[in-house]
């Protein structure tokens, strides 16, 4: 099930907030990585926004790592 789908219900994010994330993304995604490993990227994104991290850099250092690390 795409990404889209699972965060659809539960969140609505302002245009900063998408633009945040998209820097975070684009820092951190690889050339070569599959679709599903940049789906895996985003959603570790995703829960440690949720989870309130919101500076960009401690966002960029903690989607670094798997979650639950």
């Amino acid at each position: 099930m795409p990404l889209l789908h699972k965060t659809r219900d539960c969140c609505v994010y302002e245009p900063s907030e998408l633009e945040l994330l998209g820097r975070v993304f684009n820092r951190l995604k690889k050339d070569g990585q599959s679709p599903e490993q940049r789906e895996i990227l985003a959603s570790r994104i995703l829960a440690n926004y949720s989870a309130g991290i919101t500076d960009e850099e401690e966002l960029v250092s903690a989607s670094r790592l798997p979650l639950g690390r």
